[in-house]
């Protein structure tokens, strides 16, 4: 007669009822699912199987009355698994990884003891649950990000075209400073020996194609936000002095959950703007910002708050104010109008309302 595996046994001996506090660890991957159960305050089994969702939910069925929650970290596998559970009527948390308690010495890591640890953290409530987005909300942030990265490489193909006419003693054509069309037309009528040649128009129809992909997300940004509520915020937004159909499209589709938030402080730490706290005794001081969440989002604000300073006459002069009491560092003046601006469009998309300039 074959036995029994311990989860098989595990599975078919225990009887848990709902005065039960059952919580599970998963540490996902691509191939596999570590998973850990926790049972009232007690690790009780812990086992791997394949990445399957609907295998684990059916692995689960015989104590699903008894979980309290399950949850795994935010990372690569995304939010597919969460999604299910969730249909199944399966409570689910995914736990920020940044947030996740780490032991102060070095210990052994391994997947199962990721599991079990997770299991644990969530019985002791130490864990920092993110937000799961809707599909819509994700396929709206995705094409933004997409959109950010086609931009990105196109900036750097811009940078290697300069440096290739820097390396070979070529002078610029004029225009170039702003890429104009002339300027693009002028280095591909230039005359260069055959390997030059080619290497440069390697590098313009890399430039072509970056710029092509940006025009075509432009599109698909647009038709897919119009009119929706999505979009309506976008506006909103823009009418926020310096604040740019980019930056309102990725501050609302990054931001997608704003009325989580209970105060401006916890935005300002969501988007990585927030100054560090060291303090000991009686002396405090504030340190580099936390840098949490997107940096691409929190690079757009600071472009956002320059292009702010620029047309508005209050924010330049508390710009001015803040760099001369930080010794004349404008790098932390920007960053403190970009926490300025991050607060002021959190509170447009909670109140729902235009901007409105400050009362002097």
């Amino acid at each position: 007669m074959r036995s029994l595996s311990k989860v098989q046994t595990f599975f078919n001996t225990i009887r848990l009822t709902r005065n039960d506090a059952l919580f599970i660890g998963i540490d996902t991957h691509k191939e596999t699912y570590h998973v850990a159960l926790h049972l009232n305050d007690t690790p009780a089994l812990d086992f791997v199987m394949p990445s399957n969702p609907n295998q684990l939910i059916e692995q689960l069925k015989p104590v699903q009355h008894a979980i309290k929650e399950i949850v795994y970290e935010a990372g690569p596998t995304g939010y597919s698994l969460a999604r299910t559970l969730q249909k199944h009527h399966l409570p689910v948390t995914i736990a920020a990884t940044s947030k996740t308690p780490r032991p102060a010495a070095k210990e052994d890591k391994t997947d199962r003891l990721d599991s079990k640890k997770l299991a644990c953290y969530l019985a002791k409530g130490l864990l920092k649950p993110v937000t799961i987005p809707s599909v819509q909300q994700e396929g709206d942030r995705q094409l933004c990000r997409m959109r950010h990265r086609q931009r990105k490489n196109g900036a750097c193909v811009k940078t290697q075209i300069k440096s290739f006419l820097l390396q070979h003693g070529l002078t610029e054509p004029e225009g170039l400073k702003y890429w104009s069309g002339k300027s693009i037309d002028a280095l591909r009528a230039l005359r260069l020996p055959k390997p030059l040649r080619l290497s440069l128009d390697a590098l313009l129809s890399d430039l072509d194609y970056h710029s092509d992909r940006l025009t075509v997300l432009e599109r698909l940004l647009d038709e897919r936000m119009g009119s929706t509520p999505t979009g309506q915020r976008i506006a909103l937004l823009q009418t926020h002095p310096g604040i740019g159909p980019v930056t309102a499209r990725q501050f609302v589709t990054e931001v997608f959950h704003y009325d989580h938030f209970e105060t401006s402080c916890q935005v300002v730490k969501y988007v990585g703007l927030a100054p560090t706290i060291h303090q000991s005794g009686s002396k405090s001081t504030s340190g580099p910002i936390n840098r949490d969440g997107k940096p691409s989002l929190r690079c757009t604000l600071i472009q956002a708050a320059w292009q702010w300073v620029a047309v508005d006459v209050k924010a330049k002069q508390y710009f001015w104010r803040i760099c001369h009491s930080n010794g004349g560092i404008k790098q932390k003046a920007i960053t403190a109008v970009a926490r300025k601006l991050t607060v002021h469009l959190w509170r447009m998309l909670i109140k729902n309302e235009p901007y409105r300039a400050e009362k002097a």
